[in-house]
């Protein structure tokens, strides 16, 4: 999907949209948010963490985690560049 269709989306589902970016290697261990994401990778990579089960998440990915998801990140050794909405 491509990042205007991505944030017509997130406008349209009742998400604010956002750009934003993670420093290389940041970790965030297990916790929740008290909103909806969605992501859209835009650089370099990032790992999701949900149940147990890590996903890699490279440009052009995206993935959604609801409020109350326990989950954790991992950033590349890149750092990741992305678009987010939160609801």
């Amino acid at each position: 999907m491509n990042i205007d269709d991505f944030k017509a989306d997130l406008i349209r589902e009742g998400y604010q949209p956002k750009f934003s970016s993670l420093p290389p290697g940041q970790i965030a261990p297990d916790h929740t948010h008290d909103f909806d994401a969605r992501v859209l990778v835009l650089g370099g990579e990032i790992t999701i963490t949900r149940d147990g089960k890590a996903e890699l998440f490279r440009i052009g990915d995206s993935c959604s985690v609801p409020a109350g998801t326990m989950h954790a990140e991992h950033v590349g050794p890149e750092g990741v560049a992305y678009l987010a909405g939160r609801r």
